[in-house]
């Protein structure tokens, strides 16, 4: 019999905000592997239902929507929205989940948020994995130093990250570097586009991009931490992706010699063109690396 994956999808409160998220359940619940997935910009939590369908029926993952991000509120208490707040929430959503340990998959903004979470919670950390999440200034690319380069208050920098908000720059983040286009579905990017064009979206958006040089002036901390912590670490990576570069995934070999790398001829949503090849490394990684406190 072929396992399908039985997949909850629920909200929770977290400081007053209900946070969506996507839960599987496998037959083996109490015992089995927990992994908490960390989507990326700009999408949700969707962009693992692909994942969660292949494994899920084996292990439990639970992959929230960000606040501000899919079918989570946005907070709309007029504070900037920050990485650091954002981490906040989100680790709020663990305590409120009662996660004590699980491996993490962080892809593109999963990795700031899920680095702070690892530096906050070392104990918690059974494994990373890590899908063009950067955590190097070797995975920067010239647009994505632009991008980190821009600031509140400067003439056309705001009308620049407005411009990442339109469904030709969504659609060309899925496209951008895929070895055969034709394997991506254009239901990611259409749900992405539908999401960020809500009531209240732009701004959070905004918020954040203006916050990313935050991230890298954190990379030395995230670095020492890896070195420190040596977690067990899968990293699989699409060579062409427009912001993060083949270069940053080689990098975390400094910090992390006995990590398992693989680099597929893709761009930066990696799992959309190859789940089939990495879906297989995840599983394998998870049984291996699962240790429960």
């Amino acid at each position: 019999m072929t396992a399908v994956a039985r997949t909850l999808h629920r909200h929770i409160e977290v400081d007053g905000l209900q946070i969506f998220y996507r839960e599987s359940v496998p037959d083996n619940a109490d015992e089995a592997p927990v992994m908490l997935l960390l989507h990326g910009f700009p999408s949700a939590s969707h962009q693992f239902r692909r994942l969660i369908d292949a494994l899920g029926s084996r292990y439990r993952l639970i992959a929230p929507d960000y606040p501000g991000f899919g079918h989570s509120d946005t907070p709309a208490d007029g504070t900037p929205y920050s990485f650091d707040r954002l981490a906040g929430l989100v680790d709020g959503f663990v305590e409120r989940l009662g996660l004590t340990r699980f491996v993490m998959y962080v892809f593109d903004y999963g990795a700031p948020v899920g680095f702070r979470l690892a530096a906050r919670h070392p104990e918690r950390i059974a494994g990373l994995v890590i899908q063009n999440g950067n955590a190097y200034t070797e995975g920067l690319s010239d647009a994505a130093r632009g991008f980190i380069a821009l600031r509140p208050g400067v003439p056309g920098a705001e009308e620049t990250i407005r411009g990442l908000l339109t469904l030709a720059a969504t659609r060309g983040q899925y496209e951008s570097g895929a070895g055969d286009p034709r394997l991506i579905a254009p239901d990611g990017w259409t749900l992405d586009q539908h999401f960020l064009d809500q009531p209240g979206r732009a701004q959070p958006q905004i918020d954040l991009a203006f916050d990313y040089h935050s991230n890298v002036e954190r990379y030395p901390e995230w670095q020492a931490w890896l070195r420190r912590h040596t977690p067990p670490t899968l990293i699989t990576w699409g060579r062409d992706d427009m912001f993060f570069p083949e270069p940053g995934a080689h990098a975390y070999l400094r910090d992390l010699p006995d990590a398992e790398l693989h680099i597929f001829e893709t761009g930066h949503f990696a799992l959309e063109e190859y789940l089939p090849d990495i879906a297989p490394l995840v599983a394998d990684f998870l049984d291996r690396a699962w240790k429960p406190a």
